[in-house]
């Protein structure tokens, strides 16, 4: 799964899931692009570690929520790697609440971001995508999209959204042999779930199969497969890495 001179721009990739999947894609020789909306000196520690592990990295600052933040983005990888050839959907957040006290903004909020990143950030880089000799593009979900949580309606929302978005994309994209795939992770060890409560964790981990939280590398080798050529046959595909959990 060489990614040798692969150009990949990972949304929201300052810290969590988003900077373990840019680590590795570093790793194994793409040009990588953090993405990264106020965290500077996260998203310049994440460069700097893949730097010194031998790979080629740049940070690039842009609200994924901003279409016009997005293409100048697009222009700076543009002007430094040329042509994207993976996008990785990452960037997310969370408010949660239970739906009864959910405000108008906390729904908007959360959908600006969630959903309306994706597409600024899938329409920015539409065209590098489509006209590349592997073109991908990755939506990075939730189990949560899949079952629903409590007190996660947005987030879920803007999850299960993805699937929908990612298969009408693969169809669209078919023709030119560019793929659009989604993962689906579960839950994850990064500082998102070590905010919630132990009793919850404990809850959840019942539900879990193999009987432990995903390691941010778990989910960065499913996307690494993804974005190379090995999984070129594959399109339209929501990809649950949970531990076994149903939906």
């Amino acid at each position: 799964m060489n990614l040798d001179n692969q150009t990949c721009v990972v949304t929201g990739s300052s810290r969590g899931i988003g900077r373990g999947i840019a680590k590795d894609l570093g790793a194994h020789g793409a040009n990588v692009v953090v993405n990264y909306r106020s965290s500077d000196a996260e998203a310049r520690a994440v460069v700097e570690d893949i730097r010194e592990n031998g790979g080629n990295a740049i940070a690039a600052q842009a609200d994924v929520a901003k279409l016009d933040e997005v293409r100048a983005m697009r222009e700076k990888v543009a002007d430094k790697f040329g042509p994207t050839d993976v996008l990785v959907n990452n960037a997310g957040i969370t408010i949660d609440k239970k739906f009864e006290n959910m405000t108008r903004e906390d729904w908007e909020t959360v959908i600006d971001v969630n959903l309306g990143g994706v597409f600024n950030g899938t329409k920015a880089f539409y065209d590098d995508i489509r006209d590349a000799e592997h073109g991908r593009l990755i939506n990075i979900s939730s189990v949560v999209g899949q079952q629903g949580n409590i007190g996660q309606a947005n987030y879920a929302t803007t999850k299960s959204g993805l699937f929908g978005f990612t298969r009408t994309l693969a169809l669209e994209l078919a023709h030119t042999g560019s793929t659009a795939n989604c993962v689906a992770p579960g839950f994850v060890k990064t500082d998102m779930l070590e905010e919630v409560p132990e009793r919850v964790q404990e809850k959840i981990l019942r539900e879990i199969p193999l009987d432990r939280f995903a390691r941010v590398e778990d989910i960065a080798g499913i996307v690494r497969f993804v974005a190379s050529e090995d999984s070129s046959y594959m399109t339209g595909q929501v990809l649950g890495v949970n531990g076994g959990m149903e939906w």
